[in-house]
This record gives structure tokens, C-alpha cells and sequence, in this order.
């Protein structure tokens, strides 16, 4: 498993879009209670947005440099592979 790392400059915003109490987005509830505090004290300045909506399918978006944007669905994913796809979205550049 990949840890909470500090991501690249190109790397200007994350957004992470999900239910309050559907199932599909427990994973991405997990982790956010448990990474969110080390991913925002590993990368201070970068924005991580945190959306909630009922009934919502969860994903994760990803927005780079000259406005260039990746999504991907996190639905039925755990908090190991939530955080994976952030790394690798971070990566994607």
C-alpha cells in the first residue's frame, strides 16, 4: 500500500465528491477520516475540496496545470484504494 506523500506543483486542486450514508461511498469516508489530516499536512497548499450529496456516486477529480482535469469513480473502493487512485491521479499529469 502506498502512503500519504507530498504530490507535484502541477497538481492544483482535488475534489472528492461523495455520499453522506451510501454504501458506495464508504471507502472514501474511511478515508478521508483516516488520510485527510496527513494529506493536508503533507501538501498545505494544495486544495482538497470535500463534497457532499445524497445519493451521489463517489469519484475523486483532479485538476493540473493549464486547466487539464481527470476524474475517477471511487464507488465500492476501500480507503487503501481510495488512496492509491489519489496517488495515481497525482501522478497522471
Amino acid at each position: 500500500m502506498a502512503g500519504v506523500r507530498a504530490f507535484s506543483a502541477s497538481l492544483k486542486e482535488l475534489r472528492i465528491i461523495l455520499c453522506q450514508k451510501g454504501e458506495s461511498s464508504k471507502g472514501v469516508r474511511d478515508f478521508l477520516e483516516q488520510f485527510y489530516i496527513p494529506l493536508k499536512q503533507q501538501n498545505p497548499k494544495l486544495p482538497i475540496l470535500v463534497r457532499e450529496c445524497s445519493g451521489i456516486t463517489p469519484k475523486v477529480h483532479a485538476r493540473y496545470d493549464y486547466g487539464q482535469e481527470n476524474s475517477v469513480d471511487l464507488s465500492g473502493m476501500h480507503k487503501e484504494q481510495v488512496l492509491n487512485t489519489v496517488n495515481t491521479l497525482a501522478d497522471a499529469r
